[in-house]
Formats: C-alpha cells, structure tokens, sequence
C-alpha cells in the first residue's frame, strides 16, 4: 500500500510541477528551484539555471520561479525593481497560464491513462442478467436498512437499464437527486428509493451491502472442516437442511447461524443421487465449503475496445470523476454528506491500493488522483493554483495587480487553511482506521 500510494504521488507531483516549470520557461521566466517531495533533499543536480531535486518527504512537491510569492514566502527579492526574468514581470495572461500549467498537464494525465486502460485492459463486468437468473441479490444490513430483500432482481438504477452488476454500487449513482433501484420482487416492480445520506452509511467498512446470490454447490472444501470429515465433494449440491429445502449459500449460512444444537441434518444431490447427512458439528460454525469457482466465473463477462473507443470511453471516464467530485461537493456543503465520513486523506487512498500490488488496479487510482488532484488545485484558495488563478483573472478582468503585500497576507492565509485541512483530514483518518 505504501509503496503504491507513494509512487503514484511522486508520478503525479513531478508531472504536475513539470507543468509550471515548462510553461515558465517557455514564457522566459528563470525557474530557480524543481524538487518532488520536500526537504531535506535526498540528491540534486543543477541544469541551467535550475536546481533539480528528489527531497526525502514525498508528501509533495515544489517549482520556485523568481519573482512569484509562493509557499515559501520568499519575499526579499520582492523589494527589488523586477527584473524581466520574473514571473511577476510578465503580463497577467502568461502567468495565469503557468499557473495553470500543473492543472493542465495533470488532466492530460489522468485523460491518458484512462484512455490506455481502457485499450489495453478492456472492461471485466459481472452480468447483471446472470445475477437476476441465478437468485438476485443476498441483502445484507445496510440493504434491509433501505428496503432491498434477499431474491431481490435489481433491473434498473434511477430509471436506467445497466448491464454491469457493479453499477449498484457505483457512487455517482447514489449523488443524483432523489436516487433509487428499481427491482423485481416475485411478480412485481417496484422502486427502492436511496435516502440523501446513503453515501455515507455504504463508505463504512464495517457495514456490509448486498452481495450475490451463490447457489449452494460445493466448490473447494476446507480442510478439517465438517465437509471434509464426512467426505463432500466437488459439484455436490445441497437441497435441505433442517427439513427446509435450500438453493443458495446464504440460506446454508441463515441455518448454520440459526442452530441450537451441535449436529446438523442436511441433504445433498451427487449426481442423481441423493444422499442424506445427520452429523455432529464438533464445534464447528460452519460446514467448511466454498462456492464453485466455475460457477462464479461464469458470471464474468468481458469487453475489448479499439482505439477510437478507447479514446472517447477513457475520456468521459477521466472527468467522470471530476463531475463525481463536483456532485459530492455539493452533497457536502448542502448538508446530506457528514463532511467527516466522506472525506478520507493519504491513510483512505492507500487503503484503496490494496495489500498487492495490481498494475491495473495502481494505474487506474493514479488515474483517478491526477484528476482529483487537478481539481482540488483549482479550488479558489490562496496557496493553491486555484487561489492564483482567481487573483489573476480578476487582474485581467480588472486591469489592476493586486499589491505584493495583498499577495503575500493572502499566500499566509492560504497555507493557514491548507495545514488546517491536512491536520482534520490526517486526523480524521486515523479516527477512521480504529472506527472511532
């Protein structure tokens, strides 16, 4: 998880950087300093005019152009008559492109690598249409919570048909005003509606959802277990237990759980033949199988794309996750979110990276973080891109600069509130990871 969060960053920093530094140059503005990470510097090499740095903190990262009041407050210089090589010599619309600069290059990023994922990887989807013919839905907690019930056949989310279970999942589904499922229940159709604060319940890794209904067939066994003492074996099937008949592993679980006694009455189909089992469990909590990974994978579909489709699926991707920040937002600030649950910092993303390391899986977050972090960077506030590109703009609009000393009190303040997000988001992080 570590190493995975802290490529990606460094990827993403250096690129976002390169882009400042780039257009700086190309508007002949002198760039004195280029580092990934902050101090101490680990190695650097001067070319030009320009220092390159890999610093030890990679949390981050910095260009120092000369004549920008950035977040090292470096004011000194600022006495001075400006000198044409400064970044504030030059006119309003070239600096408000270098500052736009580590945005820009960061969507191309993210743009890119959603369009080579999907060329090179394609889609893997599980069909919605085999989970509605093999039992629909296992409702689990926070399912029931809202109105979905065990067999439920989901066919429609907020009115719209699907192909990829994985959809009831997707959170952009639950940011849409009023959202819900619509879902066959035996012999009729119904709508399930999805309250406001959804998002915040279904983000708890403590609370589970609904997962798919497994027939029961034996696919792997356990070792020790209660299957392999009285010798169950692959593709045996079961279809009672207690004198209830059964089809699905979640109605072998709701049994097991439900037992008084320590034995267990159960039946099962080896071919044609039934056999019938009266055990005793020896202490066992389950029968010890696993559901037939052949089966499960005959769930799986999968998706190829040329180039073309690539080109249009990766981008609509990309910015996806822009419109799908922008939606949580608003979520936020209107209240339906709890600010605390939704947001999650450096601790959150590397969890999403998970134990191993997957090329598809690293790729696709870092896909996804170069969007956020050019979104986030374009937020309005001083410190961030964001905060200079506002000044800047109305200085355009205006015909007036802003004064240094305006700049510098407004850089302060910036970093004030920066430091105050990243202490709330670490900190709310970690109260996460113990489930405070």
């Amino acid at each position: 998880m570590v190493a995975q969060i802290l490529l990606s960053i460094s990827i993403l920093v250096g690129i976002h950087e390169f882009g400042h530094l780039l257009a700086a140059k190309y508007f002949g503005m002198r760039v004195e300093q280029f580092s990934i990470g902050f101090p101490p510097k680990l190695f650097k090499f001067k070319y030009g005019e320009t220092e390159y740095a890999l610093s030890a903190i990679p949390l981050g990262g910095f260009v120092k152009i000369s004549g920008m009041i950035d977040e090292s407050l470096d004011t000194e210089k600022l006495k001075e008559e400006p000198q044409h090589f400064e970044f504030r010599a030059k006119p309003a619309w070239q600096r408000l492109i270098v500052m736009l600069g580590g945005i820009i290059v960061n969507v191309g990023a993210g743009v890119l690598i959603f369009i080579l994922i999907t060329f090179l990887w394609g889609d893997k989807y599980v069909a919605k249409d085999m989970v509605n013919e093999n039992g629909g839905i296992y409702a689990q907690e926070l399912a029931r919570e809202i109105g979905l019930q065990t067999g439920d056949q989901v066919i429609k989310i907020n009115g719209q048909d699907y192909y990829d279970f994985m959809e009831v999942f997707n959170p952009a589904n639950f940011l849409t005003d009023n959202p819900f499922y619509t879902v066959k229940r035996g012999d009729k159709v119904l709508d399930v509606a999805i309250p406001a604060d959804f998002l915040e319940h279904f983000s708890d890794k403590n609370v589970e959802f609904v997962t798919l209904r497994v027939p029961a067939i034996v696919g792997e066994i356990s070792k020790n277990s209660l299957a392999d003492r009285i010798g169950l074996q692959v593709d045996d099937q079961f279809i009672e237990m207690e004198g209830v008949p059964v089809s699905y592993t979640d109605e072998v679980r709701t049994i097991m759980a439900g037992l008084v006694s320590d034995s267990i009455r159960f039946s099962i189909l080896r071919g044609q033949e039934k056999i019938n089992f009266s055990e005793s469990l020896q202490g066992d909590s389950v029968i010890g199988f696993g559901a037939s990974v052949s089966l499960l994978k005959s769930y799986e579909k999968s998706i190829d794309y040329s180039l073309g489709e690539s080109l249009s699926l990766g981008t609509s991707r990309a910015f996806g996750i822009v419109f799908l920040q922008i939606k949580a937002f608003g979520k936020m600030f209107s209240g339906d979110l709890n600010v605390r649950k939704s947001l999650s910092g450096p601790i959150g993303i590397a969890q999403a990276y998970g134990t191993e390391w997957d090329w598809h899986r690293f790729w696709r977050m870092t896909g996804l973080l170069s969007m956020v972090l050019a979104f986030m960077n374009l937020l309005p506030i001083p410190a961030l891109d964001g905060g200079h590109v506002m000044f800047l703009s109305a200085e355009i609009i205006s015909g007036r600069k802003p004064s240094d000393k305006f700049l510098e009190v407004a850089q302060k303040i910036g970093m004030i509130i920066l430091l105050a997000l990243m202490v709330f988001i670490f900190s709310n992080d970690i109260l996460k990871l113990f489930n405070i």
